[in-house]
């Protein structure tokens, strides 16, 4: 199946907000797939948890910083 560079089926959020909110709604299930992913790797692949364990750090964190921008902007 061929990557597609733009999604047909979901058009580009027209503003700020739109695009916000759009990530805001995808985060928590990204968190949950890095959560899953973690816990399934084993101990003895330390390198992987380490990236995975960032990589769930850095979701949460922009979780964080799209609903304070959110509260910003009034929603």
């Amino acid at each position: 199946m061929p990557l597609l560079r733009y999604h047909a089926s979901m058009p580009a959020p027209t503003n700020e907000r739109q695009s916000l909110e759009r990530e805001r709604a995808e985060l928590p299930s990204q968190i949950a797939a890095y959560e899953v992913e973690l816990d399934a790797t084993p101990a003895e692949h330390k390198a992987r948890r380490e990236r995975l364990a960032w990589q769930l750090r850095r979701a949460q964190k922009r979780l964080v910083e799209v609903e304070a921008r959110l509260a910003g902007l009034g929603g």
